[in-house]
């Protein structure tokens, strides 16, 4: 189970209280800004899905499958930017699981192959097949399904039973009936789902390709109104805009913790060094389309972001003001240069990652035991992560940051409860 890290103290202004608020709130308007402009990017690159979605649903073709691939790919680069924003903003943490869980049963989903396995005592509804039934039983009462809808994914299944792998919504699951499953193991390859999984007719292979177009139509609209919501918290006015104003403290350290959690706990524990331990290449984020490698670098790129006070958006327009590397500044210079290096150090190891798995060298491959080379090149991210969160717990102390709270993973802290 994971395991907090626990930093504590108390906020202190000195003699110039009113001029170091009105700097962090400065600070967190830039934050806010980042933000509206991340997840409004998001959105902008969702809506790109949905049309590349509706156009291959309208005309199944190797070409139309492609595009929606590649917005699906595309729609990730600025949303994996957004992740340094949980953690400390409840209202992203309680919302994240709608738009990015994994790793997810996608049985729960859609035909699998038959080593997959069935139903096990941790998930019954592990290979549920929901585009293959249109009825079924959960929790007990009987679900119509014959209509597949927004609703029907998110209210019914999404987490069915409680049980976090039956992922029904967001990214992942458009991302497997977009690629299917990855069935290369440790060797290169993503999934290789054929469009004829969507031709309407005798044509169509799977079985099905009527449920499963309009599964795969529900849950990227689904994804666009999640984000439709999210963006607009993040607006004047917005709810996650207006907590942040309730105390200019308080909104600092919740721009550590989201920076501290996703670098420890979540992307150096939970995402990489988790996989590596394991061997697993079902441990990948981005497990389907092989994707994972820039899953991790703009992950990275997010934390920076946040420190730096810059963002540059899709369009290629920079949003940017007074950041917290300019409240640490004031502070301690020597500790915001700490700070900046160690980011872009792990900037560079993310980016390794990155560049080699473009250049033909798979995340899957990296994680395969015995492979010295992958080893050493997602041990890099790890330690990269790990070393920026030790800096960023020295600025929790030098800023006299109240209690915070930091994600673990036993990955990290107890690696051998991994194998328990």
């Amino acid at each position: 189970m994971k395991r907090a890290l626990l930093l504590s103290t108390a906020i202190c202004l000195g003699a110039s209280a009113q001029a170091k608020a009105a700097e962090m709130a400065e600070v967190l308007d830039t934050y806010a800004n980042i933000a509206e402009a991340a997840f409004g990017d998001s959105l902008t690159t969702a809506k790109t899905l949905q049309a590349s979605v509706d156009a291959f649903v309208a005309e199944p073709s190797a070409e139309n499958l492609q595009a929606a691939r590649a917005a699906w790919l595309a729609s990730r680069v600025p949303y994996q930017q957004t992740e340094v924003y949980r953690f400390g903003n409840a209202i992203v943490d309680d919302w994240e699981g709608k738009v990015n869980a994994w790793p997810l049963d996608e049985g729960l989903i859609d035909y699998v192959d038959g080593g997959y396995g069935g139903p096990s005592d941790e998930n019954e509804h592990a290979v549920l097949n929901v585009v293959a039934n249109p009825g079924f039983t959960l929790s007990g009462k009987e679900i119509d399904a014959s209509e597949i809808t927004p609703k029907l994914l998110a209210e019914t299944l999404h987490e069915a039973d409680g049980i976090e792998a039956n992922v029904a919504t967001g990214y992942h699951a458009i991302e497997f009936l977009l690629w299917g499953q990855d069935l290369n193991g440790h060797s290169a390859g993503a999934g290789n789902r054929s469009y004829t999984d969507y031709i309407q007719g005798d044509a169509c292979t799977g079985g099905n390709c009527d449920r499963r177009a309009a599964y795969l139509t529900a849950a990227t609209a689904l994804l666009v109104s999640d984000l439709e919501w999210m963006t607009a918290q993040w607006a004047d006015g917005g709810a996650g805009r207006t907590a942040l104003g309730e105390s200019e403290a308080a909104g600092i350290s919740t721009m550590l913790t989201g920076m501290g959690s996703l670098s420890y706990g979540e992307q150096a524990g939970e995402r990489m060094r988790l996989g590596l331990m394991l061997n697993d290449p079902e441990e990948e984020h981005d497990c389907f389309s092989d994707n994972t490698h820039n899953s991790h670098y703009y992950d990275g790129l997010g934390v920076q972001n946040v420190y730096l006070g810059e963002y540059v958006r899709v369009d290629g327009t920079l949003v940017s003001g007074p950041s917290l590397s300019d409240l640490v500044a004031s502070a301690d210079a020597g500790l915001d240069t700490e700070m900046k290096t160690k980011l872009s150090t792990t900037m560079m190891s993310l980016g390794r990652i990155k560049s080699a798995a473009e250049a033909g060298f798979a995340y899957d491959q990296m994680l395969e035991q015995g492979n010295t080379a992958g080893e050493a090149l997602v041990m890099g991210g790890v330690n990269g992560l790990i070393d920026q969160t030790k800096t960023i717990e020295r600025i929790v102390a030098k800023l006299e940051i109240e209690q915070i709270e930091f994600e673990g993973s036993d990955s990290l802290d107890n690696p051998t409860a991994v194998f328990e």
